[in-house]
């Protein structure tokens, strides 16, 4: 392997963007198949990291989301000099993230401007919002493209999935074999302002048992509450609770088995596009514009009110209208189609429309 092909990402600190990353990745080894790709994470990216063929090698970054942690950066710096690094990309805005590159001595550091990088970075970019309107074409115009050149469509995000694995899984939480799965993710660690209401999740939970439907209920431990409102208040035993009993490993394959996903906008979202899996996506605060799912498979539910997306953690009007409004009945149609389109998690679903807005599966 030739050193001028050997790259360092610093990765993003949220699951959803450690998954859209992976666009990047795709293009460096599509532009140069001999690039070696090692990323720069916490560590518990690195299940997510194991299941990209881009990635060489997983860094393990021993600091907390937001902490500054200088002296074990340096470490890690100093210990990644042997790499010797042609490049380093950093894709989080902060001075902090970019400090293990500069340490490590990588001659060429790239990254958008922000926080006083000067020199630090030094290959600075402009970030255009208007043109780089999608968190995942930010990630990619990183990349090895020529200034003035138009930005090449982002390639979707696909991370393997381990039969052995989810056979495991499955037996240590006794899931029974089933036809058709359907999983949801409630949770989001933004806010509430990006959940759709427990009780419209019990209530679809609840008609999909009804039918016959395994209702897989997905998320960490702090969102075991969530699935156990849910859980309770559908009252059926197809529909279990499974937050805080699994790894992230777990959850890729257990999403893999699933045929549909119903979900916020949400890293297990971005989880659930990866692996080919059909996605209903819930959009209160946030908009399908700048983070949609990566996948033609998929759904998505955005009202496009006045007060939306306003990017807030609460509802700043108390009424959280974009999410409430969202019928149970419309979402329930969709994931009805999709479970009988035997295409469903493999290709593009063409039935339906928004709501409201009367867009089509595209946001």
């Amino acid at each position: 392997m030739n050193e001028a092909s050997k790259v360092l990402i610093v990765g993003p600190s949220w699951v959803g963007d450690m998954v859209m990353a992976q666009s990047l990745y795709q293009l460096l080894k599509s532009t140069n198949p001999e690039t070696e790709i090692h990323v720069l994470a916490p560590p518990w990216s690195r299940p997510v990291l194991e299941r990209m063929d881009q990635v060489t090698r997983a860094v393990e970054l021993p600091a907390a989301h937001g902490e500054l942690a200088l002296r074990r950066r340096y470490e890690v710096g100093r210990r990644l000099r042997t790499e010797r690094y042609a490049r380093a990309i950093v894709l989080p805005r902060s001075l902090k993230a970019a400090l293990v590159p500069f340490f490590a001595r990588i001659p060429i550091r790239t990254g958008y401007r922000g926080e006083h990088r000067y020199g630090v970075i030094n290959d600075m970019r402009r970030l255009d919002p208007v043109v780089l309107d999608q968190t995942v074409k930010r990630f990619v115009a990183l990349g090895p493209t020529q200034e003035g050149m138009p930005l090449p469509p982002p390639a979707e995000p696909r991370l393997r999935t381990d039969e052995s694995s989810l056979a495991q899984v499955k037996r240590r939480l006794r899931l029974p074999a089933a036809a058709e799965v359907v999983a949801m993710m409630p949770g989001a660690e933004y806010g509430d302002a990006k959940r759709w209401p427990l009780e419209s999740y019990a209530d679809l939970a609840g008609r999909l048992a009804n039918v016959g439907v395994d209702v897989w209920i997905l998320g960490s431990e702090k969102e075991r509450p969530l699935g156990q409102a849910i859980a309770v208040s559908a009252n059926h035993e197809n529909v279990r609770n499974l937050c805080g009993r699994t790894t992230l490993g777990d959850v890729v394959d257990l999403l893999g088995a699933a045929k549909v996903a119903v979900t916020n906008d949400s890293g297990l979202m971005h989880v659930a596009a990866a692996v080919r899996t059909h996605v209903v996506a819930l959009y209160g605060s946030t908009s399908p514009a700048m983070t949609p799912p990566l996948t033609s498979s998929k759904s998505v539910f955005h009202l496009a009110l006045e007060c939306s997306p306003c990017f807030q953690r609460e509802c700043p009007l108390g009424h959280l209208r974009c999410l409430r409004d969202i019928a149970v009945d419309d979402v329930l149609s969709r994931v009805i189609t999709a479970l009988g389109d035997p295409g469903a998690g493999v290709r593009g679903s063409a039935h339906g429309r928004g709501i409201a807005s009367g867009t089509t599966d595209r946001p």
